[in-house]
């Protein structure tokens, strides 16, 4: 059954308005029901994925051990559904249930006989930080350019980049800030210089902020993301995007990359690979995830929710959160909105820095308010399922609460 809301037909301006015209799709989260601005986090599911969710349980007591054509069919369409998302033909998309365990296999193709150099920013994201940190202790040499300016990281990383750099591993929309990285083809230009592999961190941009591959002059980089922010694909739904026209042989590798190369398998011989993504493949898994995540992709095509109208529409709630946020003229020792920071460099959440932030959302959370920070940043994060009013209704509810809080300066 098709959606009732369609982009073309209804407009966007139908989800501004009260009750949001998509909020009837989310009726198992209760979207029109609560104020939940922890879009950036992870968004409710349309209530479409629970038709997904079943049918993974039916086809298993269906088919048995023989389900597994049809698990491989959900996941060639989750992959197919990032490469539309990413506009990205020629590139080849390994899943995986988490970005760690793509970030592994990633790191497993390195040539670390010849070169133990890693560089990065101070600002990406806990699998990544935490990996490299431990990888530190081990005697890899991590070297960290600043995160900010945000408008500077592309040149600090290219100035920093030699021959002695296995790797390059750089946000496009930075998690605690929101802010978008620009110029990373200029990045990319100068890892192919050095025999340096890119690898991009898109999880903050897929869906919100329009990432196409090769617009972007990175088709020759690696890119990973996922589903569980703002594709609303839920837990299980990572990927990895590979360069085309290249051959890897992870150290780090699953048995389902021999499923494509069977035929050319020797006992005892040297490790063979399938071909493309499949050189990245892992192993058993539960395939429930790609199921439901076929019928949120195919939902959103229904509605005519391209990338690029998700921007449209995050960047009119996150500039109604930022006016709403103005007008409320908060001490700004409790709270504040960077001025330097243009709306359109923005990705899909507010980033409000504060030494209270962590007890801003205690506060929120216990008056109805969904959302999180990082450090000593207050994260506000819209969906495309919320109307103006109910952003409206949470920022009140943050001016209540910064006031509360001014009025008790003892409490923490």
């Amino acid at each position: 059954m098709s959606p009732s809301y369609h982009v073309e037909r209804d407009g966007v301006e139908s989800l501004y308005r009260t009750p949001n015209a998509l909020a009837e799709h989310y009726s198992r989260f209760r979207v029109d029901q609560r104020l939940l601005l922890d879009g950036h986090s992870h968004q409710a599911w349309p209530d479409v994925s629970l038709r997904g969710q079943l049918q993974a349980w039916e086809d298993a007591a269906d088919h048995l051990g023989e389900k597994w054509s049809k698990a491989f069919a959900a996941a060639e369409a989750v992959r197919q559904g990032y490469a539309g998302l990413l506009e990205d033909e020629q590139g080849l998309y390994a899943l995986g249930a988490n970005t760690h365990d793509l970030l592994l296999r990633f790191l497993s193709i390195l040539p670390w006989r010849q070169r133990r150099r890693l560089l990065t920013t101070d600002g990406e994201f806990h699998t990544l930080r935490r990996q490299l940190r431990r990888l530190e202790e081990e005697g890899v040499e991590v070297l960290r350019v600043p995160s900010a300016p945000s408008q500077e990281v592309s040149q600090r990383l290219v100035e920093a980049i030699d021959d002695s750099v296995a790797a390059v591993f750089v946000s496009s929309v930075f998690f605690r800030t929101g802010e978008i990285v620009e110029g990373l083809d200029t990045v990319l230009r100068a890892c192919q210089r050095h025999g340096a592999e890119l690898f991009v961190d898109a999880y903050h941009a897929v869906n919100v902020v329009p990432f196409p591959v090769q617009r972007l002059g990175l088709d020759g980089a690696f890119v990973v993301g996922g589903g569980y922010k703002y594709c609303q694909l839920g837990e299980g739904n990572c990927f990895l995007r590979i360069p085309p026209g290249r051959s890897f042989r992870p150290a780090i590798t699953g048995w389902f990359s021999e499923f494509s190369a069977l035929e050319s398998s020797r006992p005892g011989g040297e490790t063979v690979y399938g071909v493309g993504a499949d050189a990245f493949a892992g192993s058993t898994y539960d395939p429930t995830s790609h199921y439901r995540a076929r019928e949120v992709f195919t939902f959103f095509q229904d509605c005519s929710l391209s990338p690029e109208i998700l921007r449209q529409i995050s960047q009119h709630q996150i500039g109604l959160l930022q006016r709403t946020f103005d007008a409320l003229d908060l001490p700004p020792e409790v709270i504040h909105r960077p001025s330097d920071l243009p709306l359109e460099k923005v990705g899909g959440f507010l980033a409000l820095p504060s030494p209270r932030a962590a007890d801003l959302c205690r506060e929120l959370r216990h008056r109805g308010v969904w959302t999180d920070h990082r450090d000593q940043i207050l994260r506000l994060g819209p969906a495309p399922y919320l109307s103006d009013r109910q952003l409206s209704d949470a920022m009140g509810i943050l001016g209540e609460c910064v006031r509360s809080l001014g009025s008790h300066p003892g409490s923490r």
